[in-house]
């Protein structure tokens, strides 16, 4: 019985994929049948595109945002753990063999509200996210736009990342500033 339940959550996957494919044809890409996306994905398109490579894993609660011209392109073998969320205005690509946390976030976009009429005039500033290859990326993390990360690195839990990260880096925040105080 358990089998029979995993069989038709992998059919009902693929069909929500073909579905999605049949409304964005040429702006929604992907390998059949070789990914394992969870039902509650959400792969959101308007105006942009996402290119998924061949044997993506997703958990719960999983979301790509793709709006106005950004471009969303993603390796083989990626995994995104339950309520990642991807969302693009210009580019975020993402290499192969990488591994996401669950609640890591990458927004290439921040709303620019130095402008007239502030985050109401709805206006952004863009830079794109650049992630190598076999990169793991630890829970709660933030990736924020213009930044780079090369390839074998380790981005620890809790990290907020707008930087380039050379290859071969391990990145983590330390808890040295955290107020403590005995009761």
């Amino acid at each position: 019985m358990m089998y029979l339940k995993a069989i038709i959550r992998r059919l009902m996957a693929i069909s929500k994929l073909i579905l999605i494919k049949s409304i964005h044809p040429i702006n929604f890409k992907f390998s059949f049948p070789e990914q394992v996306v969870s039902l509650s994905t959400e792969f959101n398109i308007n105006g942009g595109e996402i290119i998924l490579g061949k044997r993506i894993q997703t958990r719960k609660n999983v979301e790509f945002r793709s709006t106005e011209n950004g471009m969303i392109k993603i390796g083989e073998n990626a995994f995104f753990n339950n309520n990642c969320t991807v969302a693009c205005r210009e580019k975020i690509e993402i290499g192969n063999n990488c591994s996401f946390g669950p609640n890591v976030v990458l927004y290439d976009h921040d709303h620019d509200f130095r402008v007239k009429g502030g985050k109401k005039a709805g206006k952004y500033k863009t830079g794109p996210i650049i992630i190598g290859n076999n990169v793991w990326v630890g829970a709660n993390t933030v990736i924020l736009r213009g930044t780079t990360i090369g390839d074998n690195c380790v981005i620890g839990a809790g990290s907020v990342i707008k930087s380039n990260i050379e290859p071969n880096t391990l990145v983590y925040k330390k808890n040295e500033n955290i107020n403590k105080k005995i009761i």
